[in-house]
């Protein structure tokens, strides 16, 4: 029988690993099938532009995966039982069992209410599209003088409080930072990040962490009520307990534990991939839950994949950080290298030639998963050993 291999999620980890193993792998020795919630690839870094009423086109993923060999189960993942080799999913025909001889999980994340009470009741936040267009939805009934608040810091609050401002500039938009307004920026790059507030006219309420979120406000730590019709949150991100309820091995994130071959350190027949991976970077610190990580680790768990099953030496990928690219609305964004110890370096881009190069990585991201299989070698490499599943587990 061929070699199971299935991978759970199509986002910028999942999408893309599946389309490399299925042109790398011969598909007379293995059999490739992604288990995807929705039918498309969801650009995930700008759902903030959706929310904010821009159009955006999405890939339908029978698209994407046609002529791979890929076969593709629309339905969302309700369980791993890693003992058996087995997937639980439900979808519109009903509730099934997928076997695997290989799994790679790569299921994601969403956002962390962190047990703030109202968050999950009032707030919105831009992570997937469903929660994107409910929050899109809202901002269309906001008139003019409307409040938008913005929990959360990190790249996702900037670029979603700047792209809000800049394509309504009717409404008053704030952002509460725990902490300093990009604070891990180098002083000039910080300096630009709150140029490009002040010019959009949003107010920052800086060392303001918020303790409640309630239909028409937010109250800080301090008791200091914020005024907000739409409070998006985007104070960091979870990953789903399934992984955790498996008996996987993971860390107190819930990400699954892995080696620096992206394998399971508890399950051999599992990978992970993406934001659900707690991997280790090359400076001994793990890995961000972000795009380029998802990049770093699918191509680091398929080249285990392949190399194992195929009989040759494992490589390594680098798992270097290089750098944050924020944008700032459509005309405007910052590119601040790190060090090996993610500390930003002197150095920044800034405005619209930093706007140009985003948007290429954008199209870049989306142009690669619609064509998964571009680019790489066209030899279908054979399994090391018979394709029966016992001879390739043990050759593992």
């Amino acid at each position: 029988m061929k070699h199971r291999i299935v991978v759970l999620g199509a986002g910028y980890a999942g999408a893309f690993a599946a389309g490399n193993l299925a042109r790398r792998l011969s598909p007379a020795d293995t059999e490739i099938t992604v288990v995807n919630a929705v039918p498309d690839f969801v650009e995930r870094m700008r759902l903030h532009q959706l929310a904010i009423g821009q159009d955006l086109a999405f890939r339908k993923l029978a698209d994407v995966f046609a002529g791979t060999g890929v076969r593709l189960r629309l339905a969302r993942v309700t369980g791993v039982d890693p003992e058996r080799r087995t997937v639980a999913v439900t979808g519109e025909d009903g509730d099934g069992e997928l076997a695997y001889d290989t799994l790679l999980y790569a299921l994601g994340s969403s956002v962390a209410h962190h047990g703030v009470p109202g968050v999950a009741e009032y707030a919105f936040d831009v992570t997937g599209r469903s929660s994107a267009l409910r929050l899109r939805e809202r901002l269309a009934g906001l008139g003019e003088g409307g409040t938008v608040l913005v929990v959360g810091e990190g790249l996702t609050g900037i670029e979603t409080a700047t792209e809000f401002a800049e394509s309504r500039p009717d409404l008053s938009v704030a952002l509460a930072a725990r902490g300093e307004l990009g604070a891990w920026l180098s002083p000039k790059a910080r300096r630009h990040l709150r140029q490009a507030f002040d010019r959009l006219g949003i107010t920052v309420h800086e060392h303001t962490g918020i303790e409640a979120v309630e239909p028409t406000q937010a109250i800080a730590a301090d008791g200091t009520s914020i005024p907000a019709d739409v409070t998006v949150w985007s104070a960091g991100f979870a990953v789903h307990p399934i992984a955790a309820a498996s008996g996987l091995e993971v860390a107190e994130t819930g990400q699954i534990v892995v080696d620096r071959t992206m394998r399971s350190v508890s399950h051999p027949d599992v990978y992970a991939a993406g934001d659900c991976a707690y991997a280790i970077g090359e400076n001994g610190r793990p890995l961000p839950m972000s795009c380029a990580s998802a990049g770093f680790t699918n191509m680091q768990a398929t080249a285990a994949i392949i190399a194992r099953l195929t009989g040759s030496q494992v490589p390594t990928t680098g798992l270097k950080y290089h750098g944050n690219h924020i944008s700032l609305g459509r005309r405007d964004a910052i590119f601040q290298m790190v060090d090996g110890d993610v500390r930003s370096k002197s150095w920044y881009l800034g405005g619209r030639t930093a706007a140009r190069l985003k948007s290429g990585v954008l199209k870049g991201a989306g142009w690669g998963i619609a064509h998964p299989t571009f680019g790489m070698p066209k030899r279908k490499r054979r399994l090391a050993t018979a394709p029966d599943r016992a001879g390739v587990r043990a050759a593992a």
